[in-house]
């Protein structure tokens, strides 16, 4: 209290004269602030040496198609990516103007499917427990196509949903400068796998014939994942998490973690990581997930009828509120070990939450005060998800064991942060999609599925 906030940096520093120079410096100066760094190299990648007897083909162009591809393409593959949804150009007066405006919902052209994926508007993070020697990579051809080169330092890189759909189209750009190419409007509506191997897709009335194919459709390509289960390809169950989106005026936040220096020109918008241990009992913690300091909760359904919450935060990370998801791990056993029963899981609460707000794309809101009293929010809620916000029950639109442990956690914030369930924070809903359910089986050598090669 009553001290100037400190700037702490970590600078990375070689000396003339090489490794040996700079083992002696750090044993002389003996400091436990100075160490020795070895950076880890990325992996290489080998091409092979068989000729494939066809372009590989990428099935989906959000960010981990998009790597895949543009990998390929700088290799000399040349390869074909199939995307079900439109370009970012076009995938954006799909949502701005006929979802936002008219209420026009497009099932191929949202904030989910499209160039880019659910990673072009919906989440500007990079944040990583893991030490991937990858991670440099990813980050550094992020800045060649457009990221600010902060992104290559902060602790908690954040690109913002801003700049992310410019840095997709220019990546798109370069692969197909490279001869790959990018066809849009193409889902993938079948596989055809004979004696354990794939040999074909089925895009529309068009039936091409395939080499490798890498399978990069993220958490909601609900329709393609029950299609694989179909044709025999071996798929299990996983954790994933269910729960709420909760929301607070950034102010709050930034008091919480600057207090008194909450409006010192070197802060920037104050963030949280928070874990209440055992909030479901037996059934583990509740945590946050996704927090966006300044900014949005967006709808992310993957289908009309349906509601989902996530999070985006601009590149200034100005905007009036802060929103952060609150989730549990459902576990495989929950779901009886079923993975199509976690997809089902996921719809149920996302088409119950649409039928609550009366057939309207409204998200249900509920004050946490209100929450944690068991009734419902009077007059208006202000929230900055786009469509508005519905009072309504949350209990009614998450699991009940769900529902009781992110009341526990509730308390146990709002202890810690005076306010944090208070009238000022609104619970949104459900939080569905923060990972998906299903994992297919691979092998461990050469990452093919065990059930169909190729």
């Amino acid at each position: 209290a009553g001290r100037e906030p400190q700037l702490v940096y970590d600078v990375e520093v070689t000396l003339t004269g090489g490794p040996a120079r700079e083992k002696r410096l750090v044993q002389r100066l003996h400091r436990n602030d100075i160490t020795l760094f070895h950076p880890e190299s990325p992996p290489r990648m080998d091409p092979g040496n068989e000729t494939l007897p066809h372009r590989p083909v990428v099935i989906g162009f959000g960010p981990a198609g998009m790597f895949a591809a543009l990998v390929l393409a700088e290799y000399g593959y040349q390869p074909i990516v199939l995307e079900r949804g439109r370009d970012v150009q076009q995938r954006h007066a799909d949502i701005l103007r006929d979802f936002y405006r008219h209420g026009m919902f497009n099932p191929e052209s949202n904030l989910l499917f499209g160039e880019g994926g659910a990673g072009a508007y919906s989440d500007g993070k990079l944040y990583t427990r893991g030490n991937d020697p990858r991670r440099d990579l990813v980050l550094q051809t992020l800045v060649d196509y457009g990221a600010n080169d902060d992104i290559l330092v902060d602790g908690r890189p954040h690109v913002g949903s801003d700049k992310l759909p410019g840095i997709c189209r220019r990546i798109r750009l370069r692969i197909e400068e490279l001869g790959g190419e990018v066809r849009f409007g193409s889902r993938v509506d079948d596989f055809e796998i004979t004696d354990g191997r794939l040999g074909s897709l089925k895009v529309g009335e068009q039936r091409l014939e395939t080499g490798p194919v890498i399978l990069a459709i993220g958490h909601s390509a609900r329709d393609t994942i029950r299609r694989l289960a179909s044709k025999g390809v071996q798929i299990v169950a996983k954790p994933f998490q269910l729960g709420v989106r909760i929301e607070h005026p950034q102010e709050m936040v930034n008091r919480w973690q600057y207090r008194e220096f909450c409006n010192h020109p070197r802060l920037g918008a104050a963030e949280y990581h928070l874990v209440t241990k055992n909030a479901a009992g037996a059934n583990g913690d509740v945590f946050s997930f996704c927090m966006c300091p300044g900014g949005q909760i967006l709808p992310t359904n993957e289908s009309a009828g349906e509601i989902a919450t996530n999070g985006a935060s601009r590149s200034t990370r100005n905007g009036p509120f802060a929103n952060a998801a609150f989730v549990m791990t459902i576990r495989p056993e929950e779901i009886h070990n079923n993975p199509l029963e976690g997809l089902a899981s996921q719809e149920h609460w996302e088409r119950l939450a649409f039928d609550l707000t009366g057939g309207t794309y409204r998200v249900p809101a509920q004050r946490a005060s209100d929450f944690l009293a068991g009734r419902l929010t009077d007059g208006m809620i202000e929230t900055s998800y786009p469509f508005g916000a519905q009072s309504a029950e949350i209990r009614r639109i998450i699991p009940p064991g769900v529902a009781d442990a992110i009341h526990n956690a509730l308390e146990m914030f709002d202890r810690k942060m005076p306010g944090f369930a208070g009238k000022n924070a609104v619970i949104t809903g459900p939080e569905t999609r923060a990972s998906v359910p299903v994992r297919i089986v691979r092998d461990e050598a050469s990452r093919q599925s065990v059930s169909a090669a190729n």
